[in-house]
Parts: C-alpha cells; structure tokens; sequence
C-alpha cells in the first residue's frame, strides 16, 4: 500500500517577515535543491518553516551559510497512491499502535495518481516499519 522511509526534514525558527520563504528558496534554488514538502507557519511573530528537500545536507549547509538557524529532524516520508481513505488507513494503523502524531504535512495535485505525507512521532522507525508491513 505505502511506501515509506525515514527521511531528514529541516526546520527554520525565525522571526517571520515578508519575502522570507522567497528568500530560502532563492538560496535552495541556487544551489538546484529540490524542494519535494514544505510547511509554513506563523504563531506571534515567529515563522516555523519545515522543508524536505532531495538534499539535505546540502541544504542544511546553504541555510546555515545564509545565517538562517536551521536544524534536522527526522521525519517519516510516506508516498501512497492518492485514494480516499489511505490518509485514514494509516492514522489508524499508527493510532492501533500507540503511535501519536506529533506533526504532519502533506501534498498531492488533483491530476495526481501519488500523495506525498511527511510526519513525525514518538518511534518514526516503528511507523516506518508498521506500513511497510502493511
């Protein structure tokens, strides 16, 4: 059903202003980083932005050169087919488990036979594990 993997997310806390996300992603783009997922949010001020790119280290390097304070986190990276109802098949999968999830993304087009959902939780490599399995 699922493909999924561990994967390494990098996360940026900041202050928010305008043309930030415009801005890293001038820095990505300049470097031909692939960004696959991204998450933007804002709460008093400060901007959460968390990227998966096709190359993290690279990635990580070119933030952290351009002063942005980024850190790594790893993330389960899931790619199932784009269906109603997955979604559901593998929060209740993980929730059987005791796997609570901490934080989730995901992105897909309407044309679009894949959805791509990143997450994290407290035991990613069981989860990866557990839909695998299934």
């Amino acid at each position: 059903m699922a493909e999924a993997n561990i994967g390494r997310e990098l996360v940026i806390l900041t202050p928010d202003r305008v043309g930030l996300l415009a801005d890293i992603s001038q820095i990505l783009a300049g470097q031909t980083i692939n960004i696959l997922a991204v998450s933007v949010r804002v709460v008093e001020g400060q901007a959460q932005i968390q990227l998966l790119t096709d190359a993290p280290s690279y990635a990580l390097d070119a933030l952290r050169k351009a002063e942005y304070p980024t850190q790594e986190r790893e993330v389960v990276v899931v790619e199932l087919p784009h269906r109603p109802g997955l979604l559901r098949r593998i929060a209740d999968a993980l929730a059987r488990q005791g796997l609570d999830i901490h934080d989730l993304y995901a992105t897909v087009t309407s044309d679009s036979d894949n959805s791509l959902v990143v997450f994290s939780c407290a035991h990613n490599g069981k989860a990866v594990q557990l839909l695998r399995d299934r």
